[in-house]
């Protein structure tokens, strides 16, 4: 008889609400190892860039020195902070607009900060599926575990007689159900740590260069000088 017990067994015996439990730790298995693969592409490729920083001030003007960071920024990072904010440094020079009558250190912190938030938005994107994959999925996973258990004992108690050889396999077999929630927890969970770590170095690289583009346009120089 125990060489019948598994995973199979136990899913042939399994009714809708076991087989819906399977089922949702399987989607959440395959969204969280979805945005686990994309995201670590997206942050190496991010981080292999950050070293394009350097050579951003070596450049000889800033018209270089963005495309030297374009060149080498291909999530597209760091480039816009640079772009942006040299576009709204010329824009306080254009006569006839409104961005011509605001101060043009104002306008180039307003433009700073939006690209950073933008930044930020899509650094974020996928963690907090990420984050509720890890908290839920063994919640989930001892839900399948207590039914499956529950079933087994109704099932046992129908014979008349309570054996622990009769209880034992069924119950050994609903406890899939909860290993199966922790392997689909601890990926996403590893991960979300992972990804946050980069995410927070990234963005204070960001905001260290956003500090010294805005001290460089506010000093009076301009695209090509």
């Amino acid at each position: 008889m125990n060489q019948t017990l598994g995973f199979a067994h136990y899913w042939a015996q399994g009714d809708a609400i076991s087989h819906s439990v399977a089922y949702a730790l399987l989607l959440m298995s395959v969204v969280s190892w979805y945005y686990i693969f994309s995201k670590s592409w997206s942050s190496w490729r991010i981080r292999r860039s950050a070293g394009a920083l350097n050579g951003f001030w070596k450049a000889p003007t800033l018209t270089d020195a963005i495309a030297v960071l374009k060149n080498a920024d291909s999530e597209d990072v760091y480039t816009p902070l640079a772009a942006q904010s040299a576009e709204a440094a010329n824009l306080t020079n254009q006569a006839g607009s409104l961005n011509a009558a605001v101060d043009p250190g104002e306008l180039i912190t307003r433009t700073l900060r939006q690209e950073i938030n933008r930044v930020s938005s899509r650094l974020e994107s996928g963690l907090t599926i990420l984050a509720s994959v890890g908290s839920t999925a063994p919640f989930i996973g001892l839900f399948g575990t207590v039914w499956g258990i529950y079933h087994a004992l109704v099932a046992v108690s129908t014979t008349g007689t309570v054996q622990i050889d009769k209880v034992a396999g069924p119950v050994g077999e609903a406890l899939i159900m909860t290993a199966l929630g922790l392997v689909v927890a601890i990926p996403a969970v590893l991960a979300y740590n992972a990804f946050t770590r980069v995410n927070r170095v990234t963005l204070a690289e960001l905001d260290a260069f956003a500090h010294d583009l805005h001290a460089y346009l506010t000093t009076g120089a301009r695209v090509g000088k």
